[in-house]
């Protein structure tokens, strides 16, 4: 019976190769099923069991092996087969990877909300470096009123993508894709389908009422690499020199841009700094942790994060590794450029529930050290880390099964920061809430998807916010804008949920 006891071997594995941290960000996930048949007993079998799929195989081991909740789940037990004909005999009883994935993971939308399952790992490991099939368009979608009719609002687009080169900006709504009217059962399909391109038929509200234009915007999906730095910019204010940094994404690749982003923000003189994380989804955790140390840097390496694995991984790095348990503040990027410091005691953070795992890193990791000032909504719940999982002996990508491309993202420990604070499932609440009223006046929290504003600007409510805490003073742009009446909408999903990390963070750790 081929199943991996040996902690080391992958021990090994995991400080050699990418750790990440990921959320599929489903709400709707389905309960955890049954295996689909009993198990037949030894009396009706006729002769050895052959394994239908070895996918099947890779998914049970490397749960077994790593999972978080591995204890928790009793078909996960180390003892649970007593020999190879009834291991196969239980994996065969489902008839797709995705059923059995499915079946073996912990209170599935209660508690695991971000394990997963892919079938391709080559768009996988492109999300890592940020490419991905995109027309660039970041929007939300909505459902309208009591009906099940969806509506698209433009978030931003990003520098250089093809949305850049097209008639659609910030805070543009969308209602038909291809002349069809987007609902909570086709626009899966119609925006994150197969199709290469569509063409969005754009819409405007007045007096509540949702009506379409005559404006049609067609855009074409490429693999496209987003830069995550949409905004840098210092705004002058009654003699304070302020910094916004919009950052969209956590990725390695552009961690020189970010410090050099920051080096440049230093160099005008700020002194105050605006964060804006509403629509980071998370990256890379050694990004997240060079930020931290851009931010400050007088906390050179004392701990950001601590990790809790499973309790035999746990027990094993506490007895052979526990430095491996412990993120720390780091002098340098991991090709070992020296990191730039602000020096700051205080940043400004925007957020909303799109501001995910990395994203609230940021947030809990600094609150023990400065005051982190959080404004907006509360963030989306991810504590959780998960690594890719290979289908080899050793889970590597190196020794990859050729046969298939079916990797996983079991969650595997999940964090705290350096006061033991983890566990916030309804996410990282603001110290300031940003609402707005409907024509009713009942308030709402979050952004008024008809009042969003210009990116970088004052018209922005949550930048106007951030200003006015900073000039301490209430300002009358941001009185003005939070008079702006808006709409009840139900928030369904956003263009971030459907990506392959979804909101979710990887790194590459330590080496031995």
């Amino acid at each position: 019976m081929k199943i991996l006891k040996h902690l080391p071997h992958l021990f090994i594995f995991i400080v050699c190769f990418n750790l990440s941290l990921t959320s599929c960000s489903k709400e709707d996930t389905p309960p955890t099923p049954e295996p689909e048949q009993e198990i037949p007993t030894e009396e009706e079998k006729e002769g050895p069991v052959v394994l239908k799929n070895e996918v099947n195989d890779f998914i049970w081991l490397g749960l077994n092996e790593v999972y978080l909740w591995q204890n928790e789940v009793p078909y996960l037990a180390d003892n649970k087969f007593s020999n190879t004909d009834d291991y196969y005999a239980f994996l065969n009883t489902y008839d797709s990877p995705e059923n059995l994935f499915e079946s073996l993971l912990y209170q599935r939308g209660e508690v695991d909300r971000f394990s997963f399952l892919v079938n391709d790992y080559i768009a996988l490991e492109n999300s890592f470096q940020g490419t991905t099939l995109s027309n660039g368009l970041d929007f939300g979608l909505v459902r309208i009123g009591n009906t099940n009719d969806v509506l698209g609002y433009v978030r931003y687009v990003a520098n250089g993508s093809d949305s850049s080169t097209k008639d659609i900006k910030r805070g543009e709504f969308f209602m038909t894709v291809d002349s069809q009217q987007l609902t909570v059962s086709n626009y899966y399909d119609l925006l994150f389908g197969n199709n290469s391109s569509y063409t969005l038929g754009m819409a405007t509200i007045s007096n509540s009422q949702i009506e379409l234009t005559n404006k049609n915007v067609t855009l074409t999906k490429t693999n496209f690499t987003e830069n995550p730095i949409h905004i840098n910019k210092v705004i002058e204010l009654n003699g304070t020199k302020v910094g916004y940094l919009m950052y969209n994404s956590f990725i390695a690749n552009f961690d020189s841009e970010l410090n050099n982003s920051i080096a440049e923000l230093k160099s005008q003189g700020i002194t105050e700094l605006v964060l804006d994380l509403r629509y980071n989804p998370g990256g890379r955790v050694s990004s997240a942790l060079a930020l931290c140390s851009m931010i400050t840097g007088q906390f050179e390496n004392d701990i950001i994060i601590t990790e809790q694995w499973n309790p035999k991984y746990q027990t094993y790095f506490e007895q052979v590794d526990p430095d491996f348990l412990i993120n720390r503040f780091p002098n340098a990027l991991t090709d070992g450029s020296p990191i730039t410091s602000l020096n700051l005691n205080k940043v400004y953070v925007l957020t909303t529930g799109g501001s995910a795992s990395a994203s609230e890193l940021i947030l809990n990791g600094l609150d023990p050290y400065i005051d982190v000032v959080q404004i907006g909504a509360n963030t989306a719940g991810k504590y959780t880390a998960s690594i890719t999982l290979y289908d080899a002996p050793d889970f590597s990508r190196g020794n990859a099964n050729p046969n298939h491309t079916y990797a996983m993202q079991p969650l595997v420990y999940k964090s705290s920061n350096i006061n033991g604070v983890s566990d916030y499932d309804n996410g990282l609440a603001p110290d300031h809430i940003i609402t707005y009223q409907t024509n009713s006046g009942v308030s709402y929290e979050g952004e008024n998807i008809q009042n969003l504003g210009v990116l970088g600007e004052d018209t922005d409510p949550f930048l106007a916010k951030a200003l006015s805490l900073i000039s301490g003073t209430t300002t009358k742009s941001y009185e003005k804008l939070k008079a702006i009446k808006g709409i009840q909408v139900e928030h369904i999903a956003e263009s971030n949920d459907f990506k392959p990390l979804g909101k979710g963070m990887y790194t590459t750790l330590k080496t031995k």
